[in-house]
């Protein structure tokens, strides 16, 4: 069985950073992309960060390049995403998630699983 769990959310000020982790179990991790995405309140889904098996390729969406960084620990089954110079519009609920199968990615929308897992909060207020 799948699981995905995110962790290292929370409430930061303008400008802060935040790390988030994102242990997984149930699958062969090492073998497949893996996506951080995030829903904001009123708004769709969307893809934040992508990154390959071996962690060599790395996509990040528009509005947060140059501010945050995907990486993973393929030993830890361990997803991370540092995030730095935080602003308001990075509100959201972030979630890990899968490619749906092996060395498969896509950059589109709906290019991984559903995410499972609650997700963490992250609030950027003032």
């Amino acid at each position: 069985q799948v699981q995905l769990v995110e962790s290292g959310g929370g409430l930061v000020s303008p400008g802060g950073s935040l790390r988030l982790s994102c242990v997984s179990s149930g699958f062969t991790f090492s073998t497949y992309w893996m996506y951080w995405v995030r829903q904001a309140p009123g708004k769709g889904r969307e893809w934040v960060s992508i990154i390959s098996p071996t962690g060599t390729t790395t996509y990040y969406a528009d509005s947060v390049k140059g501010r945050f960084t995907i990486s993973r620990d393929n030993a830890k089954n361990t997803l991370y995403l540092q995030m730095n110079s935080l602003k308001s519009e990075d509100t959201a609920v972030y979630n890990c998630a899968k490619a749906p199968r092996a060395y498969y990615y896509c950059t589109g929308h709906g290019c991984y699983d559903p995410p499972m897992g609650q997700g963490t909060q992250v609030t950027v207020s003032s």
